[in-house]
């Protein structure tokens, strides 16, 4: 649970008020202990620093010290600043400043603040007599909050709360920006967010887009895919990128995977090639990049674009060269459980052909290249200026995030270590497991290639029971993805059925991704990995 603080409870922290103090000062800790935020409210500032002045300058004079007003100023100040380095500062809004009506503004503001959260995620700690008996379900006193159980704590399966509390005072800044110029299609910040985006994968053109299916489906419009055509790309995958093929008439073709990267498998794309063949489009999935110079170098033999499909992989790297910067066309997405992702939907796609660049820019705007003038068919595909301003936030600090959770990756590794085995052959079409609950398999990165763990997928005999042992803890399971796209009633009409990419299929019976994400503690792991290995 978070806590939002009163005055008074932070006055007594400060000033080491008695008899409030310890009570106060154990209610904080136990909070940070259980992993919840504190909040400071900034419209409280001046109380909060006039009545811990007062206090002090009480406490000063019972111990028979006279300060001067600078020393007092100072001190006060010091020791505010130095409580709220362990807390968030909430936002005054608007409508919270319209409260003269009540018999307590400033005690009305906090209740109005609070009605940001969910309900039941955050209490207002206080010691405040009427505030106690006339909202007992909205605020809480020190004395209560410390006899509270915390109960099983529930693991996370992505954390995007605490990635938030970690960028807010830039998250703030950016969005207010957008709201005071007001420009909330194709504002400032998209061009900004272009520029810094190309820089970072190294490439001349970035454009930003509505979202990654849309980046998939702008991609194949700007390189005149249409009716009649073929596009190679994965079974294993999500169903974006077989559904923009078929969105755009085109026949999406199948090839299995590597069932070690669980990337399209090179090797197998050659067969594929048809005179109808148009473009390859791999995906790197799970956080890594498929085999681009291998899959390149077959296009160039045939005179293919290759697309990227890299929604999970940004950030990653092959040979040195950054995943989305690695052939004709790169795409990703923003949605906010990728590794760089936003607070809603959004993409960007990737080119150093100019060419396609213009293409791509003025497809997302309905095929417009000035005002009124439609050169080409296009769609309403563009970033919302909002998304471009939370993106630049969060890219500051994108490389740390990815080095963390490389560690989060490592520690896992080093301690399933001992479970894993070998895969064995899938017993029949069902895919009975010869040994229910092993783990078979964790995350394989391919030499010179880095991972970004978008998803920590592990390969198991037994995904169901091992699912439902680890719900029982309080620790959730995710499965990308259950059912091959060659076997989805949407591809019907491809012609494919079961047996066809046993790889893909086996993968679909078998993985399952753990919890993955770049602030997931140690303690959480250890949880997990041991709640795995009792259920074997």
């Amino acid at each position: 649970m978070d806590l939002l603080l009163d005055v008074n409870v932070v006055v007594d922290i400060c000033a080491k008020r008695e008899p409030f103090f310890e009570l106060a000062d154990l209610a904080v800790s136990k909070c940070h202990l259980e992993g919840g935020r504190l909040w400071l409210y900034t419209g409280s500032v001046q109380t909060l620093e006039y009545v811990t002045r007062s206090a002090l300058k009480f406490a000063n004079e019972q111990a028979g010290r006279k300060l001067s007003a600078r020393q007092l100023q100072w001190q006060t100040r010091q020791l505010v600043a130095d409580f709220s380095k362990l807390a968030h500062w909430l936002s005054a809004l608007p409508d919270e400043g319209e409260v003269f009506a009540s018999a307590d503004p400033e005690d009305e503001q906090l209740l109005r603040a609070m009605e940001r959260f969910p309900s039941g995620e955050i209490k207002l700690l206080t010691r405040d007599a009427r505030m106690l008996d006339e909202h007992p379900d909205k605020v809480i006193s020190p004395r209560a909050f410390l006899g509270q159980s915390q109960g099983n704590k529930k693991v996370d399966f992505i954390d995007l709360k605490a990635q938030q509390d970690a960028i807010r005072p830039q998250l703030e800044r950016n969005i207010h920006r957008v709201l005071h110029h007001g420009r909330y299609i194709m504002g400032p910040e998209i061009q900004e967010l272009e520029q810094c985006l190309a820089d970072y994968v190294g490439v001349e053109h970035c454009i930003t887009c509505s979202s990654g299916t849309d980046s998939l489906l702008i991609a194949m419009m700007a390189l005149g895919i249409g009716p009649g055509d073929e596009v190679i790309t994965t079974p294993f995958t999500f169903i974006a990128t077989g559904e923009m093929i078929a969105l755009l008439g085109a026949r999406p073709v199948f090839v299995d995977i590597d069932p070690r990267t669980y990337n399209i498998d090179p090797i197998k794309i050659e067969a594929a090639i048809s005179p109808r063949t148009r473009a390859i489009m791999p995906v790197s999935l799970y956080g890594q990049p498929a085999d681009l110079d291998a899959i390149n170098a077959i296009a160039e033999k045939h005179g293919l674009p290759v697309i990227e499909d890299g929604a999970q992989s940004f950030g990653a790297t092959y040979k040195g060269r950054k995943s989305c910067g690695l052939s004709t066309i790169g795409s990703t997405s923003f949605f906010p459980s990728k590794p760089l992702g936003g607070y809603g939907d959004g993409g960007a796609l990737f080119t150093d052909d100019a060419a396609l660049a213009t293409a791509m820019r003025e497809i997302r705007i309905h095929g417009q290249d000035r005002r009124y003038h439609h050169p080409r068919i296009g769609i309403n595909g563009r970033m919302d200026t909002l998304q471009a301003a939370i993106v630049l936030a969060k890219l500051d600090r994108f490389g740390d995030e990815i080095a963390a959770r490389q560690q989060v990756a490592a520690r896992y590794n080093e301690r399933f270590a001992p479970d894993v085995r070998e895969p064995s052959p899938m017993t029949n079409e069902e895919n009975t497991p010869a040994h229910p609950g092993r783990i078979l398999a964790t995350p394989y990165t391919a030499p010179e290639r880095t991972h970004v763990y978008a998803q920590y997928t592990i390969d198991t005999d037994d995904r169901e029971a091992l699912q439902a042992k680890l719900k029982e803890q309080g620790i959730p399971a995710a499965v990308h993805y259950p059912v091959g796209l060659h076997r989805q009633p949407a591809f019907r009409q491809t012609g494919y059925g079961a047996g066809d990419f046993p790889n893909a299929e086996a993968a679909a019976a078998r993985v399952m991704s753990l919890p993955m994400h770049p602030r997931l503690t140690l303690d959480d792991q250890v949880k997990i990995v041991q709640a795995i290995r009792h259920s074997q």
